[in-house]
């Protein structure tokens, strides 16, 4: 299923990470998933949010630079080989995967796979034929 994520870019220094989290926590805004990657400098933080249009306004309310993106949410057997079927679609059928992160919960047979492609259209509709 298609899904908006949240991107902010953020210095990487010491508090940023909580200040984010705190301006979205105090907005009512819960955060479902995330992912962080960093260089020396700067990160890039990714959020899956319940409300991604509020969160959105609530962080450039507070100079965020934050940008709104389409990934897909595909849910995947939380076992081993379960990851495997979904790559080996998509590698069959040439569409890149840019970046990914993952969450599952302990009372769930199955995990979530958050995959932004370089063609999301052609992604799903292959990932749907598995269904």
């Amino acid at each position: 299923m298609k899904i908006e994520q949240i991107s902010i870019f953020m210095e990487n220094k010491s508090g940023r990470l909580a200040v984010i989290t705190d301006a979205l926590g105090s907005g009512g805004i819960n955060i479902r998933a995330l992912s962080l990657a960093d260089t020396s400098d700067f990160g890039v933080l990714r959020l899956i949010v319940d409300n991604p249009t509020k969160a959105l306004e609530i962080l450039r309310n507070n100079s965020f630079a934050v940008s709104k993106t389409g990934v897909v949410g595909v849910i995947v057997p939380d076992k081993p080989g379960g990851l495997t079927s979904i790559l080996s679609v998509l590698d069959k059928n040439s569409i890149n995967i840019e970046y990914m992160y993952a969450f599952s919960e302990r009372s769930s047979a199955n995990s979530i796979i958050i995959f932004r492609f370089d063609d999301i259209e052609a992604a799903i509709d292959q990932v749907q034929k598995l269904l």
